[in-house]
């Protein structure tokens, strides 16, 4: 459940378009290779960007595995290495699935999806990868509550 928590609000911010500027993010390319940035937007299925090692780069939606949080790629111990390997496949699974990712797109004109993008400290909570805020925060509880959300969740069981 826990991993489902943090992947699935990646996926939606993501989805957005509200991923916050600033953060870092492995972007792993169906190719092999990988990109370290921080993802500017996301347009008509185009990723802008920002690379300190390789200035700004376009890349297709198409063309991206998986983009992780830096600080879930980046574990120190073996437990935090296991969780992040975890956190990765389900959020691999998330984005590569079209049935999984037409849901979460669907949930783009939901009211409390849009509050709970712009709301700081989830937002913080999940870039942190802090499960326990997220879970004690009504907004997201509510938000798991919801029918789409629920389906979401039993595709990926």
């Amino acid at each position: 459940m826990r991993q489902f928590l943090i992947c699935f609000v990646v996926a939606l911010s993501f989805v957005a378009g509200s991923a916050r500027a600033g953060e870092l993010r492995e972007i792993e390319l169906k190719d092999g290779s990988s990109i370290t940035g921080e993802v500017v937007s996301l347009n008509n299925g185009i990723y802008t960007i920002k690379s300190g090692t390789l200035g700004t780069l376009k890349v297709e939606e198409s063309k991206v595995r998986v983009i992780r949080l830096r600080s879930l790629s980046q574990g120190t111990g073996a437990a935090q290495n296991n969780t992040g390997s975890e956190v990765t496949s389900l959020q691999h699974k998330l984005m590569s699935d079209e049935e999984i990712m037409g849901l979460i797109q669907s949930l783009r004109n939901d009211p409390d999806f849009k509050k709970l993008l712009e709301d700081p400290e989830v937002m913080k909570a999940v870039s942190e990868g802090d499960v326990a805020a997220l879970i004690t925060n009504p907004k997201f509880m509510k938000l798991l509550g919801n029918p789409t959300v629920q389906e979401i969740q039993k595709k990926i069981k």
